[in-house]
């Protein structure tokens, strides 16, 4: 079915991501990157509450930092519970714990617990995307390499920081009681669990800047758009069965190509999908596996973007890579969005782009019958 988007909203300023809470199809969350805001903007009538959910406070907001996320817990409808991704003053990336105010449903409470801090040696590269797993119910964290260019630290490589990887927590646990800045536990299965020279909280390593990840809500893969240097960007993928443990090549490798190789290099994991800086991409955007129920024809199939407006689509079935097709001309036939910062999808599996400038959402829809 051809497609098309609708302008849903606007008037935010900086939003870099959208979400629901698990069975609210109500509400649609969304982040303001650079106020800390969290607005609420109601599906049913598109008006935005003029009260943030949440007010976030205590951030540094220079280059690419400040409010990048936000998950809520699988059983917030009783507990009220979300976690926000940021980047503190002191530019460390930080992730806290909020609840929802007994007052009022549609207020958080702004006295935050943080739960896990990284220090960052540069103000970009510091990823942000959290969300837990349909699957396991832990929260998943993508952190950047640290910056700034060419990972000079050699971070993503290295096991014993956390910096480039994708991490795996338990927030219902506390395994460092003496630690007030660590609030988690760490998986009993997680890869690295008991190996020396690795840090027990990382299930994946190998990446240079996850702009955007996200579980196929129906099988639990998960698809992580990875933002690469000069010349190529990647969506890398871990299938739902996984036992954690990939590396997926940086800085090693960018995309599927050598960039500082080495004499011994370890299993490297191949992204499943490329492209080349040769064809106008600068930064990819990561975005969803479509599971809504208003565009027939379109279940199963993932989409992505590059900030500067393009938009893709694939079929990937764990092996095989299929249907990839261009829809930015059918999704936007005029002018499209200037600067793609985000995917965002409700509760009902339907999906929405974040135009970071001037601050829009639009929703994906079926094409209208002429």
């Amino acid at each position: 079915m051809p497609l098309s988007t609708k302008l849903v909203a606007s008037g935010f300023s900086r939003p870099v991501f959208a979400t629901s809470p698990p069975g609210d199809k109500d509400r649609l969350f969304v982040v303001e990157q650079k106020t800390g805001r969290i607005r609420i903007l109601r599906l049913a009538t598109a008006g935005i509450d003029p009260t943030p959910f949440l007010q976030v406070t205590g951030l540094s907001a220079g280059n690419e930092q400040g409010l990048l996320g936000l998950a809520f817990a699988p059983d917030f409808a009783t507990t009220g519970v979300c976690y926000v991704s940021l980047t503190d003053t002191s530019g460390a990336s930080v992730v806290r714990r909020h609840k929802v105010s007994a007052a009022d449903p549609n207020v958080a409470d702004p006295a935050g617990q943080e739960i896990l801090t990284i220090p960052q040696p540069f103000a970009n590269h510091n990823g942000g995307w959290i969300a837990f797993s349909p699957k396991d119910k832990f929260l998943y964290i993508g952190i950047g390499d640290g910056g700034s260019e060419n990972d000079p630290n050699k971070t993503s490589q290295n096991s014993t920081l956390l910096l480039g990887k994708m991490l795996r927590i338990d927030v219902t646990k506390d395994d460092f009681p003496t630690d007030a800045a660590k609030n988690y536990g760490i998986p009993a299965d997680n890869p690295f669990v008991g190996k020396p020279g690795f840090l027990p909280e990382i299930w994946a390593l190998g990446l240079r800047n996850p702009w955007r990840c996200s579980f196929d809500r129906k099988t639990g893969d998960l698809y992580m758009g990875d933002v690469g240097q000069s010349k190529f960007e990647e969506i890398d993928f871990q299938p739902a069965a996984s036992k954690g443990g990939e590396n997926y090549g940086w800085s090693l490798r960018e995309g599927k190509h050598d960039f500082k190789p080495v004499p011994a290099p370890p299993t490297l994991v191949d992204p499943i999908d490329e492209y080349s800086h040769d064809d106008g991409g600068i930064a990819v955007i990561g975005g969803y596996v479509y599971r809504g129920a208003k565009i027939a024809g379109l279940e199963g199939i993932y989409f992505y973007a590059d900030v500067t407006g393009t938009i893709t689509t694939f079929r990937y079935d764990g092996h095989t890579l299929s249907e990839k097709a261009d829809r930015t001309a059918e999704l936007f036939p005029g002018t499209g969005p200037s600067a793609i910062s985000s995917f965002g999808e409700d509760a009902a599996g339907e999906l929405y782009l974040v135009n970071l400038i001037p601050g829009q959402l639009y929703r994906i829809e079926p094409q209208p019958s002429v």
